[in-house]
């Protein structure tokens, strides 16, 4: 599977507009900023990466269901559970 970023890119530092009252509980709380920005945009780009993903192959996979409805799954015959 393709990495969804490189790891090893080193950080830059970037300004950031926040909520004043977020950001004064967030410190008071000791959470990471930096890690937590990351770890959401991680999310973010992995969902909009997975949501691209299923735009582009929508057709095959409406033509693989179909082909199961129609014909059920490839080695079905052979699974016991």
């Amino acid at each position: 599977m393709e990495p969804l970023f490189d790891i090893n890119a080193p950080k830059k530092p970037t300004n950031l507009s926040v909520n004043s009252d977020l950001l004064q509980q967030s410190r008071a709380l000791n959470i990471n900023l930096s890690a937590t920005l990351e770890q959401a945009l991680k999310t973010r780009l992995a969902e909009s990466k997975a949501s691209d993903w299923a735009s582009r192959n929508q057709n095959a996979i409406k033509s693989y269901n179909e082909f199961v409805e129609a014909n059920g799954c490839f080695g079905e015959e052979y699974k016991d559970f």
